[in-house]
């Protein structure tokens, strides 16, 4: 028998980011629909929030091929790249926090502004709500329309869970995916460490997924 703790060889799964392979559910469809009724907003500027694994990035890459533009990590924006943006219409910045160049993201901001531009930024929680220590730009981000991605309803787990196993070439009966969704802890991460621990097995103990192991990575 082979020991079931011997090395596995972990695969780079691609991410799919295409239109047609992001899920709308009651969780996102608000968001979803926000962002393709652009320009149609009140304001310029938008912050979209959500748990990490919630699909911003999903939703941008969507949104960017459908209306053009460009994306830049928070982290990595640079002078350079506040240059860049008079070329496009719309700016996205992805996974902003309080450790960001808050000065460069004020300038960014007010370019935005002078140039009637749109910027997008994702965050984790609403940017309204960070504690920046510029005070010009925690009093910019009040200006942000948010819309905020809920936590993954019931309809949303079992669609996650059935396209993330199915491209890891899981099989498991619909019954145990059933099974799984309603008694999972409804986070987007936790979500994927339980497709990932469900890899994991699959992996190690070379057998079908059934009811004890669900068990067992749930912690029933």
């Amino acid at each position: 028998m082979r020991d079931i703790n011997q090395k596995i060889i972990k695969f780079n799964y691609e991410q799919n980011l295409k239109s047609e392979d992001f899920f709308i559910s009651s969780s996102n469809k608000h968001v979803y629909n926000f962002l393709n009724n652009w320009p149609n907003w009140e304001k310029n500027f938008l912050n979209i929030c959500g748990e990490k694994l919630s699909g911003k990035s999903h939703l941008m890459n969507i949104f960017q091929k459908k209306f053009k533009g460009i994306i830049f990590d928070a982290h990595k924006f640079n002078n350079n790249d506040l240059l860049n943006i008079k070329f496009h219409e719309n700016i996205i910045i992805e996974d902003l926090n309080e450790e960001i160049n808050e000065k460069l993201i004020y300038t960014l901001i007010n370019t935005i502004d002078q140039n009637n531009k749109h910027l997008i930024i994702t965050t984790l929680k609403p940017i309204s709500e960070m504690d920046f220590n510029l005070i010009d730009l925690k009093s910019r981000t009040k200006n942000f329309l948010i819309q905020n991605i809920k936590k993954p309803d019931d309809e949303l787990v079992f669609a996650l869970l059935i396209k993330n196993l199915s491209d890891r070439q899981i099989t498991i009966e619909k019954k145990l995916v059933n099974y799984t969704v309603k008694r999972i802890y409804r986070s987007y991460s936790n979500i994927f460490d339980f497709i990932y621990k469900i890899d994991e097995v699959s992996l190690k103990k070379k057998k079908s997924i059934n009811l004890s192991i669900i068990r067992e990575i749930l912690g029933d």
